[in-house]
């Protein structure tokens, strides 16, 4: 059958979007493999609807961000991101790469589950235009929420960081 051999080549291609999604609300690799797999449930049954108005990245980000929020709402989730870095509100108040790694997981894991999301697309340079797509908000509402995310991120650092 065409269709689920395309789906598996293109689940093959782009399967470390799930795993971000599953390490970004997941902090157990059984939780993470259940996740997983509830994913790729979810997108299989989903793909016959795929029509390829956006990415197959975007429609599977979308898929595997509104499953891991949906399904899993009880679970406690544990931030995974690439770079402390990118949100230099936190990195600069913190003296090594892994304490910086440690502000950061700490202050978004205080992030409600869609800005935890904003933040990871984010992560990933999506651009906001990219970012509303997946999440289904508008591009100038992805804007507003950043800004008022780094503003949060920032007050957080104070309250870790405190200097003399």
């Amino acid at each position: 059958m065409q269709g689920e051999n395309e789906f598996i080549e293109l689940l093959n291609k782009h399967q470390n979007i799930i795993h971000k999604v599953c390490n970004m609300y997941m902090n157990n690799a059984s939780g993470h493999e259940d996740l997983f797999q509830e994913i790729t449930l979810n997108a299989w049954k989903a793909f016959p609807g795929f029509r390829g108005d956006a990415k197959f990245s975007t429609w599977l980000y979308r898929v595997s961000l509104n499953t891991a929020i949906s399904f899993y709402r009880k679970e406690k989730r544990k931030p995974s991101v690439e770079s402390a870095t990118d949100f230099p509100e936190i990195a600069d108040k913190a003296e090594d790469t892994e304490e910086q790694l440690k502000a950061m997981h700490k202050s978004i894991a205080a992030l409600s589950k869609i800005d935890k999301a904003l933040v990871m697309l984010y992560l990933e340079d999506y651009s906001y235009e990219e970012i509303s797509s997946v999440l289904g908000i508008t591009a100038n509402n992805v804007a507003v929420k950043m800004n008022r995310i780094k503003a949060r991120l920032k007050e957080e650092s104070k309250k870790h960081y405190q200097f003399s």
